[in-house]
């Protein structure tokens, strides 16, 4: 499973330092490529030596090699992982983490990092309880961060609590699920629709909503990371497509030509996920050219119902074939969630609310509740909307 990845171990300074030599020697003994990345009082509890010999590679603390000036660009470590794991991570790392202060080597590679990471804190219980690490391991999570929980028993300070980092083997254990969820959709198509659609009025003003397309675009990138290949049918957003090469994006602008896409592409894919805000009703009329006040005191534009892409599909659905809708509330919630649901003939509906500040249009989190059709509720706390997009694929892939 990690034959040929590419890690990079962050180890900063605290006693548990002395068990990322172990944590190295495994992966290592596990095929995969380590970059070990230090801080300056990580190098007080273990050696870059010791660190260089069992990883084959020089590793890298500062910014400067101090004798010939070389730069360690910590932006081509983040391009090169494929996992960052941090290893002791202490109160202080951790904090630094959460608010972005980047003094050391190991801080900007975690703030340069394209890829997903792992955090193994160690630190006294009193820290570890303390509210304010409470409070940056919240916002790590929320970020998108993995935490693997310390665990308890027999600390430096002598006394007994939690805060030992997981042991070595553990953390591989961690590694290993997470590479095998990152397979978890090969051999997968999957069809996602993100962002608004745009209704013509006139040449230059149309009917559209607030949607960003930032939820569909980051379930796309889950999609793709875990190997599926993906179509990805977007309406006008300013986000540009996630770079992987399993992501086709097709671009549209009305609530009639995501319809049309999504017909076209609709029957090869094994999981559709329709995350897109279309717009009910449309102009039934579109001036040809600018439309003028000058003369006009009221003006009346006559609205007509879009075609229902998600009744449309679910009256289409073929066996095997997984359907997730979503629906973005500001009353009766549950109520109209699962009105959609059942009408609509999905598999799932991923149900938030406007009432929540944080969640909906335009935002980087999100708070969401999955309901399935076999009666299932699962409420998430609020999250990014990163974290957000794999609460919903791990659901549907494992709940039945």
């Amino acid at each position: 499973m990690l034959k040929g990845k590419h890690i990079v171990l962050g180890i900063s300074g605290g006693i548990a330092a002395y068990k990322s030599a172990y944590l190295l020697r495994l992966l290592i003994k596990k095929g995969a490529e380590v970059q070990v990345v230090i801080t300056p009082n990580g190098k007080e509890f273990i050696t870059p030596a010791t660190l260089a010999a069992l990883s084959g590679k020089p590793v890298v603390s500062d910014f400067f090699t101090a004798n010939t000036g070389e730069w360690h660009s910590h932006v081509d470590l983040g391009l090169w992982a494929d996992l960052m794991v941090i290893a002791p991570a202490t109160a202080c790392t951790i904090g630094k983490m959460a608010h972005g202060i980047a003094d050391n080597m190991l801080i900007t590679t975690y703030l340069s990092a394209k890829e997903p990471v792992m955090i193994a804190p160690a630190m006294d219980l009193d820290m570890w309880k303390h509210p304010s690490t409470q409070d940056n391991i919240t916002l790590l999570k929320r970020r998108g961060n993995i935490i693997i929980e310390p665990k308890s028993g027999e600390l430096a300070s002598g006394l007994v609590g939690k805060g030992r980092m997981e042991e070595p083997d553990k953390i591989v254990e961690a590694i290993e699920s997470f590479f095998a969820k990152s397979q978890s959709l090969r051999d997968k198509k999957i069809l996602i629709t993100a962002g608004p659609t745009y209704e013509n009025i006139d040449p230059v003003r149309f009917i559209g909503n607030y949607s960003s397309g930032k939820m569909g675009f980051a379930i796309a990138e889950e999609c793709a990371v875990r190997g599926g290949q993906v179509t990805l049918i977007t309406g006008p957003v300013a986000l540009t497509t996630p770079q992987y090469e399993n992501i086709k994006r097709i671009k549209v602008i009305s609530a009639k030509e995501m319809h049309a896409a999504c017909m076209e592409n609709f029957t090869h894919n094994d999981i559709i996920i329709l995350a897109a805000a279309v717009a009910d009703y449309a102009p039934d009329y579109v001036a040809e050219k600018k439309i003028k006040r000058e003369g006009v005191e009221d003006m009346v534009i006559h609205l007509v119902k879009n075609p229902d892409i998600a009744a449309t599909l679910g009256s289409r659905k073929l066996s095997g074939q997984i359907m997730v809708g979503f629906a973005l509330e500001t009353d009766n919630e549950l109520e109209n969630a699962l009105k959609k649901l059942n009408k609509k003939n999905l598999d799932w509906i991923v149900l938030n609310s406007l009432r929540d500040a944080e969640a909906g249009f335009m935002k980087d989190t999100n708070k969401i509740t999955m309901i399935s059709s076999h009666g299932q509720l699962i409420p998430f706390d609020l999250k990014s909307k990163r974290t957000v997009a794999k609460d919903i694929i791990d659901t549907i892939l494992t709940q039945k």
